[in-house]
């Protein structure tokens, strides 16, 4: 007998436009290099096998790119049809190759990240356990922090504000972002919030790329003295060099990765050791599978490990981690689905719900601007 008879029975492809309450800017509004953030573009998969199993999983894509993951995940979804979903593995290779000709990283990679988290998820829920419990737990909650609460389009009594809620709702840290043209601003903005919070609370700031070496190494000096976890993204994404000089020079730690999507752009800073902090966004490398990689490289490294957005999936995958990480806390996602994470004492609780834990809702399904059912392989 096999040690598995059941197979995938159809996929079902939904494009989802999440609206933002309020448009949202950071530092690359404030450059001039984007306009204000207004919508979110999620893809979601749903994966039914021939025994009644589903699956659940999904990506997303801020301002552009939403259509084109739709697009290349419907391409390649009848090669799923007929296979067993427990062969995560061999699926994802099996897909990224099906799209070879348009690269292993990007919105060709983002765009099978819905499928292999939905494996997961199947897996996770055919074993009854939470997908954390699954990949081998170290712990059932992880150091939280709160980052929608600290954009610059916001006044600094509104962050103060939002931090004081958003600590008064059991998350453990708050991250702000900085990276304004006029950076003395951003000084005076981080020495607000920390005078606000006391020296006990965690905080961070994130310049979502958006300063040069020198102004990098400058800022990052005058914020030492304010006791912060981590700087992320000081330098663009793919400044390796760059980071890597600012990790060698600073106290405080330096993150990166969120921008990254492939295990081998990740590797390129964990090689020349130009992140303390590891970022990255299993979303945007192309799933679980690839986080998993990602997670050994880093903890063989000695780095920590902060995952970025999504937290419905990573706090799952930050669990598993050894070192003792941290997970984003973004309440943006709520809308879509039924279920809400338990924040208390610092740290996100894992549910004992089986598999990601989450279920959509009837919001989603009025959101969805494109659907595509395949039941029948290539």
């Amino acid at each position: 007998m096999s040690a598995s008879s059941d197979r995938i029975r159809a996929v079902t492809l939904s494009s989802v436009t999440l609206p933002l309450p309020t448009p949202i800017s950071d530092a690359k509004v404030f450059t001039g290099r984007q306009r204000p953030m207004t919508e979110v573009a999620m893809l979601f998969a749903e994966i039914r096998t021939e025994a009644g199993l589903e699956g659940v999983g999904f990506g997303y894509s801020k301002r552009a790119g939403g259509p084109a993951q739709f697009a290349h995940a419907r391409e390649v979804a009848p090669d799923l049809i007929g296979e067993d979903p427990n062969d995560i593995g061999r699926l994802w290779t099996k897909l990224v190759w099906a799209g070879a000709s348009v690269g292993r990283s990007g919105a060709a990679t983002q765009a099978l990240a819905a499928f292999d988290i939905a494996l997961w998820d199947l897996k996770a829920k055919r074993a009854n356990l939470p997908l954390a419990k699954l990949l081998g737990a170290h712990r059932d909650s992880v150091r939280c922090y709160n980052t929608s609460g600290g954009f610059l389009h916001e006044t600094v009594d509104q962050i103060k504000d939002n931090a004081d809620r958003t600590l008064d709702s059991g998350v453990g840290g708050i991250k702000i972002k900085v990276g304004l043209p006029d950076w003395p601003e951003d000084l005076r903005r981080v020495a607000a919030v920390r005078e606000h919070l006391g020296g006990g609370v965690p905080l961070m700031v994130d310049a979502n790329q958006q300063w040069d070496r020198p102004t990098a190494m400058r800022v990052s000096r005058a914020l030492e003295e304010f006791d912060l976890v981590w700087i992320e993204e000081p330098l663009d994404a793919y400044d390796v060099e760059g980071h890597a000089e600012l990790a060698r020079s600073l106290t405080t730690a330096v993150a990166s990765g969120e921008m990254l999507t492939s295990v081998a752009e990740h590797y390129e800073l964990i090689r020349a050791g130009a992140v303390d902090v590891l970022q990255p966004d299993a979303p945007r490398v192309g799933g679980i599978t690839q986080f998993l990689k990602l997670a050994t490289l880093a903890e063989h490294h000695h780095l920590q490990l902060a995952p970025h957005f999504a937290m419905e999936i990573h706090v799952h995958l930050a669990a598993a981690y050894p070192r003792e990480p941290w997970v984003e806390h973004f309440d943006w996602l709520h809308p879509l689905f039924n279920e809400r994470l338990e924040t208390r004492d610092g740290r996100m609780h894992l549910s004992d719900r089986p598999g990601l834990g989450v279920t959509l809702t009837d919001q989603t399904r009025a959101w969805t601007v494109d659907t595509a059912t395949v039941d029948t392989p290539r």
